[in-house]
């Protein structure tokens, strides 16, 4: 299970993979790699975790990835947190991890700008997707 709300940025990203040439594994950590280069444009250490997917930066989770394949399409996404209540988290599990802690992108870079982060984003995932 996850949470959307406001402040929190949703990217579906609507690929074929076969024309990519690669499979959902690597997509996922190019997805990954392009949150983790833009958490570092802005002095944030974002990591993988094995075994479960999304960016964490200390442990919490700051972006959550859920994708469909169909057909060798990719349907859904990711979230990234960036300036938003983090209370709904407390009542459920996020991504199914019992006690999960999140956080978000404002509370560890407080003057952070909405826009520039969505801006950010869609450049990076566009280098990561299609540069490698």
């Amino acid at each position: 299970m996850t949470y959307h709300g406001p402040g929190q940025i949703v990217a579906y990203l609507l690929l074929d993979l076969r024309r990519l040439g690669y499979g959902v594994r690597e997509l996922v950590r190019r997805i990954e790699q392009a949150v983790i280069d833009l958490l570092a444009d802005h002095g944030v250490q974002g990591e993988r975790l094995a075994g479960a997917p999304g960016v964490y930066v200390g442990g919490a989770k700051i972006a959550a990835l859920g994708l469909r394949v169909k057909q060798g399409c990719t349907y859904h996404g990711l979230a990234l947190n960036v300036d938003m209540d983090l209370a709904p988290y407390r009542a459920i599990n996020p991504c199914g991890y019992a006690g999960m802690a999140v956080t978000q992108l404002g509370d560890l870079v407080p003057e952070v700008n909405m826009q520039e982060v969505e801006a950010a984003l869609a450049r990076r995932l566009l280098e990561r997707i299609y540069g490698g």
